[in-house]
């Protein structure tokens, strides 16, 4: 398989694109420091769930040309090598930060770096707020290793008599479920110093371990990541709610998969910690400096000068919904394009909200995949059930790393009369809509929303998405079609699947949706026409439909590819009619786009769909095909304005080169282009 990238190599190359934005010297510093909790908590993901995948189709000799583009044992092997390089990159980075913050006056200070003042705060602060949330676990060779939980940070302990070499062990855990990472000090005069939770425990080792009669400690970090994956068999007495709860608790105590380190630990307790974990030199082991799972600096308090986003960073009113005192009215006036983080996400819970208090609504239908943990969705939808209306939420328990947060909606939803379905059997339902429908003087009114992304406030401010929020008779009677296969998922494989007018559904249609406009590109360039696609997506890695735009790419073809993550394809750069961008930059490019110039009538559409093989052909995915010429040509404006970005895109290419766009025309950094042609946008 010589003509893909390997899926998991380039999302590690992805990855590294993460790590540039926090050596980006024109990203101000406190977004620098995220994108190193980004990057490391990016990092934790992918261990847990595709190396876990990896290591699984090693142990059991699965054939590896049914799961990937070369044999597994090769990919683990080049894995374990670029994380190493990242690593190394990520502590060079790290380093030139701390000299930045500390032109800033912010320190981060080391336990032997503390004033007598600062001491003195420490120690009551660990007596006051920590110390019950300590419990150390002492560590013996003839005895099993206490449980060591996920992710979770912790001190190994080497304690020693001053004239004893023989060292006793013991782990700690830095209780971050309960206590900040980041501790504020008293501090001079323009200088702000912050004090890691784990150097607080360090400093009261004495008093953590008082009872065994030691004078002489040594302390460093640790952390394990685990398989994230459980099977939920084919049983189908069992409640899939059931299933969920069991695969999550066996979660908790998947096999390590990888081990990271303060390279400066004892080496007995290294030792000994490798032989009870069951890892070798085969595993993911990685050193690394004092500092372990950085991916709390996403939270890293904004101490500098630049607290405040800027102008072209901040949210704004669609000046349709602006003009209106209700969202609905607008709605029910034209199709509206929402564009979060751009757009204030504000209007699509106010839809929810007026809806659950409009008397003549009689149903909301809508399919979530992530809700926030304290959604303003979820209690609009609540409102309405108690408000007498048919609400119906389609909610996705199998969403990696929501099951538990979605589970808990369940119940509550369920508590309050929102009747809940949970999909169809063995595929899981990541589509974005929601179907509104009201009856006034006799008339049946539907109105409602697609989108690229989740309804969650909380990511809507850091995901660049679009929501499509329209009345369009054909659009509404599609989502409502959608909803009715949810209910029926026989549908699925049976001869009375809907004629969708505008919505393209995958398992079903989407795939031969796209092959279809993709022929006709084909065709019209074999003839001399024009012919030109543009594809924005997160990822790319469906050899089908790679190996179809490389077909055609070679009849002359222009193809656009924004593509934020993971890019499989290897298509000569000698070919002029070929182009493949990513863009990382302070929001998360998440939105779906596909366009298709189809001899001037420009068809657009939206998705929730990557194309990757799972969303084609093992999720309920869906795209509604754009008919406002007006969006029509605001979407096209927005994918031209990405595609001219010469500052956040770094080039697509089968070295995985990671090179910035460079050209000589005038500086276009696309986030905030759009920020800006949205604005003027009327």
């Amino acid at each position: 398989m010589q003509n893909f990238i390997p899926r998991d190599i380039s999302w590690l190359s992805f990855n590294e694109r993460v790590l540039q934005e926090a050596a980006d010297k024109s990203v101000p510093l406190y977004m620098r420091i995220r994108f190193l909790g980004i990057f490391s908590n990016n990092l934790d993901e992918f261990f847990k769930v595709r190396v876990a995948v990896i290591k699984r189709a090693i142990a059991k000799q699965q054939n590896p040309e049914l799961l990937f583009e070369e044999p597994p044992e090769t990919t683990l092997h080049r894995i374990n090598k670029k994380v190493l390089e990242l690593q190394s990159q990520f502590e060079k980075i790290w380093e030139k930060l701390q000299e930045e913050m500390a032109k800033e006056g912010v320190f981060i200070k080391a336990p032997e770096e503390l004033s007598v003042k600062q001491y003195k705060f420490v120690k009551k602060y660990y007596q006051d707020e920590v110390e019950s949330n300590v419990i150390p676990l002492v560590l013996d060779e003839t005895q099993a290793l206490p449980y060591l939980r996920d992710d979770s940070l912790y001190l190994g302990v080497a304690m020693r008599k001053t004239m004893d070499g023989n060292p006793r062990l013991a782990i700690v855990e830095v209780p971050t479920f309960a206590n900040d990472r980041f501790i504020k000090l008293p501090s001079e005069k323009k200088q702000k110093h912050i004090i890691l939770l784990e150097d607080i425990l360090k400093i009261n080792l004495p008093l953590i371990f008082s009872y065994f009669g030691v004078d002489n400690f040594s302390a460093h970090t640790f952390k394990i990541t685990r398989d994230a994956g459980f099977e939920l068999g084919s049983d189908t007495r069992i409640p899939l709610e059931v299933k969920i709860a069991h695969g999550i608790k066996s979660r908790r105590k998947g096999k390590p998969i990888r081990f990271t380190y303060d390279q400066n630990i004892d080496q007995i307790l290294f030792g000994l910690l490798l032989t009870k974990l069951q890892l070798d030199k085969k595993d993911s082991i990685i050193p690394g400096r004092k500092i372990q799972n950085f991916k709390h600096f996403m939270d890293f308090p904004n101490l500098f000068r630049e607290k405040h986003i800027p102008k072209e960073r901040r949210p704004f009113k669609h000046p349709k919904i602006k003009k209106t005192q209700r969202v609905t009215d607008a709605v029910l006036k034209e199709d509206i394009l929402l564009s979060p983080p751009y757009h204030n996400f504000r209007p699509i819970i106010d839809l929810l909200r007026e809806s659950a208090m409009d008397p003549h609504v009689t149903s909301i239908k809508i399919s979530v995949y992530r809700l926030a943990s304290d959604s303003k969705i979820a209690n609009a939808l609540i409102n309405a059930a108690r408000n007498g209306k048919k609400v119906t939420v389609v909610i996705e328990l199998q969403a990696r790393f929501d099951e538990e947060n979605n589970l808990d909606w369940k119940e509550i939803f369920e508590t309050e009369g929102v009747e809940v379905l949970t999909g169809v059997p063995n595929k899981k339902v990541h589509s974005k809509l929601c179907l509104i429908r009201k009856i006034k003087k006799g008339e049946n009114i539907n109105y409602g929303f697609i989108s690229t992304g989740n309804f969650n406030e909380k990511t809507a401010a850091l995901y660049a998405d679009h929501i499509l929020l329209t009345a369009d008779k054909d659009i509404t009677e599609d989502i409502y079609h959608f909803f009715e296969l949810l209910k029926k998922p026989s549908l699925f494989k049976s001869s009375n699947f809907p004629n969708f007018k505008n919505l393209w559904v995958s398992p079903n249609t989407l795939r031969n949706t796209l092959n279809m406009y993709i022929n006709k590109e084909i065709t019209a360039a074999k003839k001399g026409e024009k012919a030109h696609i543009i594809i924005k997506v997160n990822a790319l890695s469906d050899h089908r439909l790679i190996e179809k735009i490389r077909e055609a790419v070679e009849v002359g073809v222009q193809v656009d590819m924004i593509v934020r993550s993971i890019f499989c394809a290897k298509v000569p750069s000698s070919m002029p009619h070929f182009r493949a961008i990513s863009i990382v930059d302070e929001y998360l490019e998440h939105a779906r786009v596909f366009y298709f110039y189809n001899g001037g009538a420009e068809n657009t559409f939206l998705s929730s769909a990557d194309w990757m093989v799972r969303n084609l052909d093992h999720r309920l995915e869906a795209a509604v095909e754009i008919k406002s010429p007006k969006i029509k040509k605001e979407l096209k404006k927005i994918l031209d304005i990405q595609l001219l970005d010469n500052v956040k895109a770094r080039v697509l290419d089968s070295e995985l080169s990671n090179k910035y766009v460079q050209n000589t025309k005038e500086k276009c950094q696309a986030q905030i282009a759009i920020h800006q042609f949205l604005k003027r946008n009327k």
